[in-house]
């Protein structure tokens, strides 16, 4: 078994017009209700601790924007899936990530819906973060800003539309 080690580092980082290049996704699993069955996202802590995230993080040089949205579902969530289409890109600024290239900590973020198909015991930021799954309606409450909230409805709505189309990236 080989370990996991989560990438460090800004060497390869993309950017673009004044933006930090970053890729994620949106986590999400059915679970049975009934006669039916809902849908669940999975949400992680920031490394402050400071309200709940779904996992993101630099888009790489050497790299898709699939595979760095895979690669950060797995060092910070510690989940393996399926893609099922990109959701959107949305823009924010961030205060931590302010840099030579980046002086306004402007980002923009490739988001994809991501059908969790294992859970991993451990991954790279285990001891960093903390992971939870929850309805809907809960997550889209403890999403901490309106970019993240406007990803999640339109992964529903994806979901929903039943227009998905799965890319293996494990």
């Amino acid at each position: 078994m080989t370990a996991l080690v989560a990438r460090t580092g800004r060497h390869q980082q993309r950017y673009e017009h004044g933006y930090r290049l970053v890729a994620g996704c949106i986590p999400y699993r059915y679970r049975p209700a009934g006669d039916n069955k809902t849908v669940e996202v999975l949400m992680i802590t920031s490394q402050r601790g400071e309200g709940l995230l779904f996992p993101k993080g630099g888009w790489e040089t050497d790299e898709t924007v699939e595979e760095a949205a895979c690669r950060e579902a797995l060092e910070e969530a510690g989940v393996r899936g399926l893609l099922q289409g990109k959701l959107g890109s949305w823009d924010f600024k961030s205060k931590r990530q302010q840099g030579v290239f980046c002086p306004e900590g402007l980002c923009r973020a490739h988001m994809f819906a991501l059908a969790v198909t294992e859970q991993l015991d451990n991954w790279p930021e285990q001891h960093a973060r903390h992971r939870q799954w929850f309805a809907v309606t809960e997550a889209g409450e403890l999403c901490r800003h309106d970019w993240m909230r406007g990803a999640l409805d339109q992964c529903i709505a994806h979901l929903a539309s039943g227009s998905s189309t799965s890319v293996n990236t494990t």
